[in-house]
C-alpha cells in the first residue's frame, strides 16, 4: 500500500502583479483523506493546487508534507502525482508509454516499468488499451490513462484539478465512485478540485469552501450542507442551493414581507442577558430555508407560481415571494399553476440565520 501523505498549509499568500490570488491560506490535511477544493471560477482553489505540487511559487507562508517544509523544493522532489483537466497526454506515444513516462523519467528499469504498468492499467481496466494512442482513445479512456500515469510511481499525494469537467453527465457520475474506490485501494491521501458541489458533497471526507482567494469554511460535506457558515456558502452548495430572504428578527418572532412567523424555541442569537433584553431590538437578518424545507399550504409566506420543473420522481417549483426568487423541492408533482397565488410554510427548527450585514451565520 502506498504510504499517505499529511498536507499541512500555514499562510499562503499569491498574488499576480496588483491582483491578490491567495489571501493567507491555512489548512491542514490527513493521511489517507480525500478532500475536494471548492469554489466558483477565480476562488483560488486551481492555484492552491499548483502551489501544492510546486507548480507555482507562494507570496507569503509555507507548504508541508509530512511535517516537512517543501515551500521551495522542485515539483519532482515533492513525491505528488496530479491530475489536469486537460489530461496532458503526449499524442505521440502509446497508452502504455504516457503510463510509464513517469518511471522512465527516473530511470526505472524497463522490466519494472513494464509491470508497474500493467499494474497501475489494471486498476483503471484499461489494459487492454496500453497499444493504442491517446487519440484512438475516448474522453473517459484518456482519463483512466491520465489517472493510471499518475499511480504508477505510488506516490505519496495525489493531485486532481477537475479531473471529470471533461467527461459527459453520465460517465462523470460512473467515475466519481471509481476514482473514490480507487483513492481507497491505494491508501493514497488525495486533493481534488471541482466547482461542481455535487461532486465534492459525494466525493470528499473533508473539503474547504474557497471564495474570492480565500476558505470561507472547512467541514465534512454533511457539515457545510446542515451548516454553512455565510450566506455565499449557503448560496453555493446544495441542488438547488439554499433560499435565502430578507427578514427582521424581533422576540421570537420573524418578518418577512408583510408575514409574521412565530420561532419557537427562540434561535441562537435571540436572546440577551444582564437585563438588557436585546431580543426586543428588531435585528436585520438573512433567512435560509432549502427547498426541501418548504412546504405550500393555506397559510405562511404569501407567493406565486412562476414555472413547475418536473423530473418525474420529484419536481422544482420556482416562485416569487417577498421580492425574491424562491425554490420548492416536491416529492410529487404539486397541484399548481403558473400564475397561482399559494402560501409557503417551513418547520421554524429548519430555519437558518444570517446577519444581513456581515452575512455570516447567527
Amino acid at each position: 500500500m502506498t504510504q499517505s501523505a499529511s498536507v499541512r498549509l500555514e499562510g499562503i499568500v499569491k498574488r499576480h502583479g496588483t491582483f491578490t490570488a491567495l489571501h493567507g491560506i491555512d489548512l491542514d490535511i490527513q493521511p489517507g483523506e480525500f478532500f475536494a477544493l471548492l469554489g466558483p471560477s477565480g476562488s483560488g482553489k486551481t492555484t492552491t493546487l499548483r502551489i501544492l505540487a510546486g507548480l507555482e511559487s507562494v507570496d507569503a507562508g509555507r507548504v508541508l508534507i509530512d511535517g516537512a517544509d517543501v515551500t521551495a523544493t522542485e515539483p519532482g522532489s515533492r513525491d505528488v502525482a496530479m491530475v489536469f483537466q486537460s489530461y496532458a497526454l503526449y499524442p505521440h506515444m502509446s497508452v502504455g508509454q504516457n503510463i510509464g513516462f513517469p518511471l522512465k523519467m527516473i530511470g526505472t528499469a524497463p522490466s519494472q516499468i513494464a509491470k508497474a504498468v500493467q499494474d497501475a492499467a489494471a486498476k483503471v481496466a484499461i489494459s487492454h488499451l496500453l497499444d493504442r494512442k491517446p487519440g484512438q482513445l475516448s474522453g473517459g479512456q484518456q482519463q483512466r490513462c491520465a489517472l493510471a500515469r499518475a499511480i504508477v510511481r505510488q506516490p505519496r499525494l495525489f493531485l486532481l484539478d477537475e479531473p471529470l469537467s471533461n467527461l459527459d453527465a453520465k460517465l462523470r457520475l460512473e467515475t466519481r465512485g471509481e476514482l473514490r474506490k480507487l483513492q481507497r485501494s491505494l491508501g493514497v491521501t488525495a486533493v481534488y478540485v471541482t466547482h461542481d458541489q455535487e461532486e465534492a458533497m459525494t466525493i470528499a471526507d473533508r473539503m474547504a469552501v474557497f471564495m474570492e482567494g480565500r476558505i470561507v469554511q472547512v467541514g465534512t460535506p454533511h457539515e457545510i450542507f446542515r451548516k454553512p457558515a455565510t450566506t455565499t456558502v449557503a448560496a453555493f452548495i446544495g441542488t438547488p442551493p439554499m433560499n435565502l430572504l430578507p427578514a427582521v428578527l424581533q422576540d421570537g418572532h420573524l418578518r418577512i414581507g408583510d408575514s409574521v412567523i412565530s420561532l419557537r424555541p427562540p434561535l441562537p442569537g435571540e436572546g440577551g442577558g444582564g437585563g438588557t433584553q436585546p431580543e426586543r431590538v428588531p435585528r436585520e437578518v438573512t433567512l435560509g430555508i432549502r427547498p426541501g424545507d418548504l412546504r405550500l399550504g393555506t397559510t405562511g409566506i404569501p407567493a406565486r407560481v412562476e414555472f413547475v420543473e418536473d423530473f418525474g420522481d420529484s419536481s422544482i417549483v420556482n416562485l416569487e415571494a417577498a421580492g425574491q426568487r424562491v425554490k420548492l423541492r416536491a416529492g410529487e408533482l404539486p397541484a399548481v399553476r403558473e400564475g397561482e397565488g399559494v402560501r409557503l410554510s417551513f418547520d421554524p427548527a429548519a430555519a437558518h440565520m444570517f446577519d444581513r450585514a456581515t452575512g455570516n451565520r447567527i
